[in-house]
């Protein structure tokens, strides 16, 4: 194992849990195929303890003032940006991306931090006139409650820290389900959020079998929001189940992220910005462009301008500070990628 890799475990009601008895998923640094750890499974158990903790947690949490909340906010943030590096690292070895990207992600969530932090002090009610004599509406905001979280592996600080930092500054707390395939950033978010004082049971953190953790933790009574990034079809299986509980939901989905090249544009900096935008993270973001609509006057240059820039970009071992684009992240996105290789033999395509 890595040495300076995380402890892997649960976090519910304040507390590391280990693997014990429980099932568990081996880590795999995507670039050495070496094993980092061992990430333990969620129990029926484990989810019913984060309920029950989260449930009891919100029965505080909900009145606590914005001036708090917004303290443990700008704390975190703070000490996103002091351990930036050290997650960093951590996250380039289980989810493959160069350093200075995964670094650049941990040091961007900290804003996430710090504009929640200011949000949650102006979350304003309103006065409504009413057509009623001597009578007064008005809209006051509260926390909804319980708030179930499910976040991908791709940009595994980013899309956890938006979530929790959201769910905290409204007065919520929240059980969010992290990416097996890339925990660290994850687990160290749990770490500066306790680091940061924020109280026990606010934030639940569970590892496990995808469709089991969701459809539990959706079906629960105590869950009153879900929010969701990933696939479209995963999502549409999440909003069905959401709506046969009438909860609201929050999703966003897969993204395929054509581009249309006019022949009036400037074609060899057109060329350079999407060659950076198709290799950040290995293409494996939702803006990483999937198909291109070149107009035939601008075909040939930037066909020409592209190629020669791809051409050029060096693969690797992302915690080498040379490599451009580092490994896929699991072996799921190579054999899609080598679907789409296949795909494109088939129908004609010249791969250099």
């Amino acid at each position: 194992m890595i040495e300076t890799y995380p402890t892997l475990g649960l976090y519910i009601n304040g507390e590391f849990i280990g693997a014990n008895c429980r099932t568990t998923q081996d880590v795999i640094n995507p670039a050495t195929e070496e094993v980092l750890g061992q990430l333990p499974y969620a129990t029926k158990e484990d989810l019913d303890y984060a309920l029950a903790s989260a449930a009891e947690a919100f029965k505080s949490w909900k009145y606590s003032s914005p001036m708090e909340r917004s303290a443990v906010l700008r704390k975190a943030a703070q000490l996103t940006r002091d351990r930036a590096h050290e997650i960093g690292r951590n996250l380039t070895l289980d989810q493959g991306k160069p350093l200075a990207q995964a670094i650049g992600e941990v040091l961007g969530c900290a804003d996430h931090c710090d504009w929640h932090a200011e949000e949650c002090r102006r979350i304003y009610g309103r006065v409504i006139p009413s057509r009623r004599p001597m009578t007064r509406q008005y809209v006051i905001r509260e926390a909804i409650g319980v708030c179930a979280a499910f976040t991908p592996w791709n940009f595994p600080f980013n899309q956890a820290i938006r979530k929790i930092s959201a769910a905290i500054g409204a007065g919520c707390t929240i059980i969010l389900k992290g990416p097996e395939d890339s925990p660290s950033a994850v687990m160290a978010i749990a770490q500066i959020f306790e680091d940061a004082g924020l109280p026990k049971g606010v934030l639940n953190i569970v590892w496990g079998d995808p469709p089991f953790i969701s459809d539990y933790l959706i079906r629960s009574p105590i869950v009153r929001k879900i929010s969701f990034t990933g696939s479209v079809p995963v999502g549409k299986q999440l909003a069905a189940l959401a709506g046969a509980e009438m909860k609201p939901v929050t999703m966003e989905l897969g993204g395929h992220s054509p581009v249309i090249v006019l022949d009036d544009v400037d074609i060899a900096k057109v060329a350079k910005s999407l060659a950076r935008s198709k290799i950040r993270n290995a293409g494996q973001t939702c803006v990483s462009p999937t198909r291109f609509y070149v107009h035939e006057k601008a075909y040939d240059q930037f066909l020409s301008e592209f190629v020669s820039l791809l051409s050029t970009v060096k693969i690797g071992n992302g915690l080498d500070e040379t490599v451009d684009m580092g490994p896929l992240a699991h072996q799921r996105r190579l054999q899609t990628i080598s679907d789409f290789v296949e795909d494109a033999r088939a129908h004609g395509a010249n791969i250099e």
